[in-house]
Formats: C-alpha cells, sequence, structure tokens
C-alpha cells in the first residue's frame, strides 16, 4: 500500500492485480493479469510457478508483457506446507520446472521479454527492500532495467 501511495500520481492509478490477502487469485485471474500487462510484478511466498499451472502457462502468448519481475522464494512454516503438500502431486520434473532459471526460460517462451527473477531463497524484508529499489530506480529515476539490476546488485 506504502508503495502504490508513493507512485500513485507517476503509475499505479494504471495497476491492478491482488493486493495482500484479499483472496487466492484463481488461475483465470493469472491468466489474465500476465496477458493484459505491459509489466507484472509477483512479491510473494514460495516459487511464482507453484501459484500458476504449468501446462496453461506454456500455452500461453504474453508478447506484451515486456517486465516480469519475480520477488518470490520467501519461506514461511505456512507456505513450506502449502509447497510441500502441493509438490506431492508433481513430478519430480514439474517441481524442477519451477526452478528460477527454468521459470524465466518459460516465461520467454511465452514472449515476456524481460524476466528479473529471485535465484535463492530469501527474507520478505530483504524483497521488501529490493522491491523498494526497483521501483526508484525504474519509476522515479528512469533507469533501465540493466542500469537498475546493477544498482542492485552492489
Amino acid at each position: 500500500k506504502e508503495i502504490l501511495e508513493k507512485y500513485h500520481d507517476l503509475f499505479t492509478v494504471q495497476w491492478e492485480g491482488v493486493i495482500g490477502n484479499m483472496h487466492v487469485p484463481s488461475q483465470a485471474e493469472w491468466e489474465q493479469l500476465l496477458t493484459s500487462s505491459s509489466a507484472f510484478l509477483f512479491y510473494g511466498m514460495e516459487r511464482f510457478m507453484s501459484h500458476v499451472l504449468l501446462n496453461r502457462l506454456v500455452a500461453m502468448n504474453i508478447p506484451k508483457c515486456h517486465l516480469v519481475i519475480l520477488l518470490d522464494l520467501v519461506r514461511s512454516q505456512q507456505s513450506y506446507q502449502r509447497i510441500t503438500n502441493s509438490d506431492i502431486h508433481k513430478s519430480y520434473l514439474q517441481i524442477a520446472l519451477e526452478r528460477p532459471t527454468e521459470t524465466a526460460m518459460l516465461l520467454s517462451l511465452t514472449g515476456v521479454s524481460c524476466v528479473v527473477a529471485m535465484q535463492w531463497y530469501t527474507s520478505l524484508q530483504e524483497n521488501a527492500e529490493r522491491l523498494k529499489i526497483l521501483l526508484q530506480n525504474l519509476l522515479s529515476m528512469g533507469r533501465t532495467t540493466g542500469q537498475t539490476l546493477h544498482i542492485l546488485q552492489k
């Protein structure tokens, strides 16, 4: 909410999506948000691909989405239990396709131009700081994605 208020006059009037614990998005909502967005931000728990059906994602065509930012890979006791219960019903290969590099490749194959993704598990606080830096540089300062990621790496 703080970020939405900070960037309201610049960009966030045009933003749509699911915030906080409003509800768990359905597969149809994920698809609608991905296909109708020029940029997509996921800020959540566990692997992004654990929230989206793999077979539906690979069938999608999302060339309008120029940027996907995945601030995922945060784990809590509750999220770990959910993901463990979910993973029981998946093959080893399905779980492997949910890893960061594979997720970036799949999104790229669906038409996404640029994917920014986490490589390792992290904390909510660290992702909040990353989000703050990303949006400050991309939106306020007008830096490119590459320039912003170089700043974030430091």
